[in-house]
């Protein structure tokens, strides 16, 4: 779960709450750092506060949304209902006005997350001779050999293996991996993916998993 609010008094109220109910929590307080943790952890709820430092929450949804279809839960101060609409209509699942109470949050998080039908991930994908383990993100040959991805490479790996078969476009995968401001350095998107195909793919000239759809974006095929 990741809880996105820049009022550390809150994100501390929720963590004492939500982990003695145990749910795994992550936290961030900006936007750059939502999509960040979010892609790092990724989430099976988010509860989103829509007045964020560096950018509009509304913006973190549509950042989500375009890999990720976890249940978001606005929780906002803003009680406009052009404000509600507006984050409804970005893919935001429910809206609960701050002052709130924690029993009625829990209720709107277990009907969300109902209503979701989140199913688990398989922690383990193959990409060719390789195994991707997505829980000790780890990369290992089928004869044993561990597989060293940077930083980068691996983030990028991770948000295409998690959507088998899902077109990625460019803008998508340039937002989530490098974050907001980045969207047109393709440059960079190309020089990863060529990275990844050159360790992972048997012909990195005739890639077979790690797929190019030509002016649209990249698709992992299992």
């Amino acid at each position: 779960m990741l809880v996105v609010d820049d009022e550390p008094q809150i994100v501390r109220a929720l963590q004492i709450n939500l982990k003695a109910r145990r749910y795994e929590v992550h936290v961030a307080g900006s936007g750059t750092a939502a999509l960040k943790v979010a892609a790092q952890h990724p989430p099976d709820l988010v509860i989103l506060d829509l007045g964020l430092p560096d950018f509009d929450g509304v913006e973190v949804i549509r950042g989500l949304r375009g890999w990720t279809e976890a249940p978001i839960l606005v929780l906002s101060g803003r009680t406009d209902s052009t404000d509600k609409v507006e984050a409804l209509d970005a893919g935001a699942d429910d809206y609960v006005t701050k002052p709130f109470g924690i029993d009625e949050l829990l209720a709107r998080m277990r009907a969300v997350l109902r209503r979701s039908g989140t199913v688990a991930e398989e922690p383990v994908v193959t990409v060719g001779d390789a195994e991707v383990d997505l829980a000790a993100k780890r990369v290992t040959m089928t004869n044993g050999d561990e597989v060293r991805l940077t930083p980068t490479e691996w983030h990028l790996l991770e948000v295409l293996v998690r959507h088998p078969g899902k077109l990625m476009s460019q803008r998508q995968l340039l937002t989530e991996v490098w974050g907001p401001g980045y969207e047109t350095a393709g440059g960079n998107l190309r020089f990863y993916m060529g990275q990844l195909r050159r360790k992972l793919e048997a012909d990195p000239a005739r890639p077979q998993h790690l797929r190019t759809e030509p002016g649209m974006g990249y698709r992992f095929e299992p």
